[in-house]
């Protein structure tokens, strides 16, 4: 039986995975209200995502794909998002980027630091 469209996994050919293993990310993060503009860049690869608290919004993702989705706000400063079967957690504090990304009982954290 295949899976519906919401416990559909998102998918990272093995390929992507090995090339982003040494590569630096630059995540910048511009906020006007409840207005986001984030752009990651990892090497030659740049996602740009635009959203709105509360609003749907569509996401690039690494593989070049796009997911419908809905970014919340949990307290001042932690952005919490659902694309398929990954919940990502974004906090902000005052020097780090905190993301922790869950699949199933898979759990990556990747802490950044301000620059």
């Amino acid at each position: 039986m295949d899976p519906g469209p919401e416990e559909a996994q998102v998918e990272v050919p093995d390929e992507l995975i090995q090339k982003g293993k040494d590569l630096k990310s630059i995540t910048v993060i511009v906020q006007n209200g409840n207005d986001f503009k984030v752009t990651v860049t990892t090497g030659s690869n740049v996602i740009h995502n635009e959203f709105t608290i509360g609003q749907e919004t569509d996401f690039a993702t690494i593989t070049g794909n796009k997911i419908k989705s809905v970014v919340t706000l949990d307290g001042a400063n932690k952005f919490i998002v659902k694309l398929k079967s990954v919940t990502s957690v974004t906090e902000l504090s005052e020097n780090k980027l905190i993301d922790t990304l869950t699949v199933g009982d898979l759990i990556y954290k990747r802490i950044s630091k301000r620059i």
